[in-house]
């Protein structure tokens, strides 16, 4: 398993997450799994981590989402940023 994490000022949510939701990249169409987090003190500001059978999948959902731009118009955001889970 892998995942693409990333965290967004999305400046407002009921706003963004349509625009979310058509997934215009096709980033997730591969995806085996979606959580979206919000801040409890800001709600606009979401965390994002999308699972993927492979950090090969995750690696080109990622730079599919870069190519696309549609991060560009965040000016705070981190990432995508590709993760596997730490042994504990």
């Amino acid at each position: 398993m892998a995942y693409v994490m990333t965290r967004i000022q999305v400046g407002n949510y009921d706003t963004w997450k349509p625009m979310f939701d058509q997934d215009a990249p096709r980033a997730r169409e591969s995806a085996k799994s979606l959580r979206i987090f919000r801040g409890v003190e800001d709600p606009n500001e979401v965390f994002l981590q999308i699972e993927f059978a492979s950090s090969d999948e995750a690696k080109f959902a990622r730079d599919r989402l870069i190519a696309s731009k549609v991060l560009d118009r965040f000016g705070d955001k981190t990432g995508p940023t590709v993760v596997e889970e730490a042994q504990t």
